[in-house]
């Protein structure tokens, strides 16, 4: 029998959500639908962005993969886009940013399609057809 051994699609992606329950279901769907190597998890956005912010120098550390919740204590997933587009190049071309959310207010969705560095609006849980959609889509970045 030939049976080949699946490997995840992606790297490392980053999971920015202040609820716990929400990055335990992250992290499980990713490592159970074989979606990254490496699941990096940040409740807080200030960190997040601290983390990035840290691997400028080794690009091919950084997530490949953003899922970034809206509200949030402290630094909400608006204000981190605003300080995410002031952080260096060659980071905002090796990240791609989604956001995530339980928010069904329509102007959460018009102000996440109106922002450049937002690739796609999605709707929490995160679940295998989510994950298959964005393999389908970004998979020029494996």
């Amino acid at each position: 029998m030939d049976q080949e051994i699946a490997k995840p699609t992606f790297k490392k992606i980053l999971v920015i959500d202040d609820n716990p329950t929400d990055r335990y279901i992250a992290k499980r769907m990713a490592e159970k639908y074989l979606f990254a190597e490496e699941i990096i998890l940040q409740e807080s956005a200030l960190e997040a962005l601290e983390y990035i912010r840290s691997l400028e120098n080794v690009p091919h550390l950084l997530p490949q993969i953003i899922f970034l919740d809206i509200n949030m204590p402290g630094m909400n997933g608006y204000e981190f886009l605003d300080e995410y587009t002031k952080l260096a190049e060659v980071i905002r071309a090796n990240c791609i940013i989604l956001m995530i959310t339980t928010s069904i207010h329509p102007d959460d969705l018009k102000r996440a399609q109106n922002n450049p560095s937002v690739f796609r609006f999605l709707n929490k849980p995160l679940d295998k057809e989510k994950f298959r959609l964005i393999e389908q889509e970004f998979s020029f970045t494996k």
